[in-house]
């Protein structure tokens, strides 16, 4: 196997960019920008209102290529990637996000999923491209719709609270219809009556008021040219001998209720749904353990992503099964489980309705007890990195584990968000945390966040600033054993000491790199070196400044049903028949020995557990067929 392909699919969790490709062979896209060091953040709100129109074009020439012109993640280098680009153009992806989240991810960049952070942009023209993305699921037509129903509903109501820049960007769209529906402190509650639809629409207005209205009136909104379908308001039609006017929640649909043990007649494209709750606590379920059924269509055409149709509440029985009669199951409808145990949200994985299908079981969901002790996490790897500014040195640590016990870990952060089996290194500041995209999904508690027995893996990435000196002593101590640690370092600077092997110098992306490896390391071992020299790359630098009070990044409590949501998506896309296409084959690749890169790159991402099962066999089934083409 050739090392530099070995080697890149080592480090391109650190070094990722949007316009990177599996194959190092591949030509990145004209006016290809490389990563530079993660600048300050700053205040997470705008000078001045977000221009839609200046976004517009700064998306076209920076985020296009990867993320799609609708914003559904199919751009032409984004489907190289062999990971699932972010579909921000989905309702159901855009409104658990914060404008707020989104500029911390366009100035930082996303570590794992190849987009590097656009430091090339002002911070203004970041809020301006993070204002347009915001447009890219909803249209004009909504827009205006939520306008008439506030007006209507809300005579005399000011917006000024919606016109704050610094409050507004941190209210996710899912926020902003809560506060339509229940109010606040400062705005009265407007939309306890309307609809599922007129919520979302008058969300999406208020939203509107934050952007530069100037240029919103003579753009449209972003979707004017490619309108995305917006979100569907659709009615859950209730079993048999149910209440038909349960209370509309935000995010879902009218909630029934499970059906009764008397079993009622089916209708035509009715039928069951049913799956368990495989109890591994050692203690006796609830005998009110509330189970939730949802349930998801992706319309006519599966790209354009599953939106929620149906919620039904249910009750587990005491052998752990539940069942939901004569529920709507037509064909390709994805359902998913929920429970809550000791305030812990838990899914089942997807499950979709076959064609003719009467009834469907979903993957049984698996409760465990508890635990405070992260003893039983097992680090596999830890990657260290180190970018090198004008101020300081910035330095991510990328940390693989698993949780193969039988207890769910509830980590507890600290008062400035430490992670407690993670330590930072001594001497260093503004230390912060984020997860991984294609890390095994974390839960968001109240304190922290927690961490359930899983086969696959979890990763976060941690970083902080340390002084730059002519020789700087690092020092950092691990809380759990880890396997194996790598060093990144600059070509130019050398690292002493005994314990790490040096590998050289290695060339990524145009970036030369000096890589050193440390052997396993026990619990509350230290790893010490010191760092000299100076790195090659002058044009490299920036601040590093991580800001002193980085919160760990789990996100929302919907990001794993988004997650799951996105599976079941790609599921049913790829179901499709796949239309033949010689002429984009070939100009994807010019030699067979191009795909045979392409192969082995995708094989070392997948042994090493950076993308996922489904995504590797899709896109190794394609590079394979490019290559009998060619042969």
């Amino acid at each position: 196997m050739k090392f530099r392909l070995t080697f890149a699919a080592a480090i391109i969790i650190i070094l990722s960019a949007c316009n990177f490709t599996l194959a190092e062979d591949i030509t990145p896209p004209p006016n290809y920008v490389p990563p530079t060091p993660l600048p300050t953040l700053g205040p997470l709100y705008p000078a001045r209102a977000p221009s839609i129109e200046n976004g517009r074009a700064i998306y076209a020439e920076k985020c296009l290529p990867c993320h799609g012109e609708t914003g559904l993640g199919d751009g032409e280098q984004g489907i190289q990637l062999g990971v699932t680009v972010r579909a921000f153009g989905l309702p159901e992806i855009a409104r658990p996000a914060s404008p707020s989240q989104y500029y911390t991810a366009v100035t930082r960049g996303n570590l794992e999923r190849f987009m590097p952070p656009f430091t090339s942009l002002t911070d203004q023209e970041r809020w301006d491209v993070v204002a347009y993305v915001l447009t890219l699921h909803t249209s004009d037509e909504q827009i205006q719709k939520g306008r008439e129903l506030f007006e209507a509903h809300c005579a005399g109501c000011g917006t000024d609270f919606f016109r704050n820049q610094e409050k507004m960007s941190a209210l996710s769209a899912v926020e902003l219809a809560r506060i339509v529906k229940q109010g606040n402190e400062e705005v009265k509650a407007f939309g306890s009556n309307l609809s599922e639809a007129e919520v979302w629409a008058a969300a999406e207005y208020l939203r509107s008021l934050s952007f530069d209205t100037e240029a919103l009136a003579s753009s449209g909104s972003a979707s004017s040219s490619t309108p995305v379908p917006a979100a569907v308001s659709q009615t859950a039609i209730p079993p048999a001998g149910t209440a038909s006017d349960a209370a509309t929640p935000i995010g879902g649909t009218p909630q029934a209720t499970a059906a009764s043990e008397a079993t009622p007649i089916p209708q035509p494209g009715f039928g069951t749904v049913s799956g368990s709750v495989e109890n591994k606590t050692g203690a006796s379920l609830p005998s009110d353990l509330k189970v939730t059924l949802r349930g998801y269509d992706h319309g006519g055409d599966p790209n354009s992503g599953p939106q929620e149709v149906l919620t039904i509440d249910g009750i587990v029985r005491a052998d752990g099964t539940f069942a939901f009669e004569n529920v709507e199951i037509p064909a390709q409808r994805i359902f998913i489980a929920e429970v809550t145990y000791e305030d812990l949200p838990l899914q089942s994985d997807f499950a979709v309705v076959e064609e003719g299908a009467a009834s469907l079981t979903v993957p049984a969901l698996k409760l465990y007890a508890t635990t405070t002790e992260s003893s039983a996490l097992t680090v596999d790897e830890v990657r260290m990195f180190f970018e090198y500014a004008d101020s300081g040195i910035q330095a991510f640590g990328v940390y693989w584990f698993r949780n193969s016990s039988e207890k769910i870990i509830l980590v507890t952060l600290g008062g400035n968000g430490e992670v407690p089996f993670i330590t930072a290194p001594k001497g260093s500041s503004g230390i912060g945390y984020e997860p991984m995209q294609d890390s095994e999904r974390f839960i968001p508690t109240e304190k922290g966040f927690a961490i359930p027995p899983s086969e696959g893996v979890y990763s976060l990435v941690a970083f902080s600033s340390i002084p730059r000196n002519a020789k700087v002593d690092f020092s950092q101590t691990f809380v759990l054993p880890v396997g194996v640690v790598t060093v990144f370092a600059p070509e130019g600077v050398t690292i002493e000491n005994p314990q790490l092997s040096d590998l050289g110098v290695q060339a990524i992306q145009g970036f030369n790199f000096q890589i050193y490896e440390s052997e396993s390391l026990g619990a509350g071992e230290t790893l010490s070196f010191t760092l000299s020299g100076e790195p090659k790359e002058a044009s490299a630098a920036a601040p590093a400044d991580a800001g002193s009070n980085q919160r760990l990044l789990i996100g929302a409590g919907v990001l794993g049903l988004a997650l799951i949501l996105a599976g079941a998506w790609m599921y049913l896309r790829d179901r499709k028949p796949a239309q033949d296409d010689e002429e984009e084959e070939e100009a994807e690749f010019e030699s067979a020995e191009e795909v045979m890169d392409a192969i082995i790159a995708i094989d070392d991402l997948h042994g090493a557990k950076k993308i996922s099962d489904q995504a590797y066999r899709k896109r190794r089934d394609e590079l394979k067929e490019f290559l009998k083409g060619m042969m």
